[in-house]
């Protein structure tokens, strides 16, 4: 399993928050003129975007895999 497909982010607000505390952080760094954490910042915040948005697949229900392979031995 990958980070991204843990279930504790199956619900869009938990990604979205995530996301959200990262863009904090790096504008919160970059506020008080430390640039070099802001820069680290604003790559766990793209990152996590990546991760989160563009590589993210909602998982599959239980059921439909039991369902398929039911499907197939009754047509055996």
């Amino acid at each position: 399993m990958k980070d991204h497909e843990h279930p504790f982010f199956r619900p869009l607000w938990r990604r979205v928050a995530v996301v959200a505390v990262c863009a904090a952080w790096s504008i919160f760094e970059f506020a008080t003129g430390a640039s070099m954490w802001g820069t680290i910042a604003l790559a766990f915040t793209a990152y996590a975007v990546w991760q989160f948005f563009f590589l993210y697949k909602e998982p599959e229900p239980a059921g439909s895999a039991d369902d398929q392979s039911g499907q197939s031995g009754a047509k055996e």
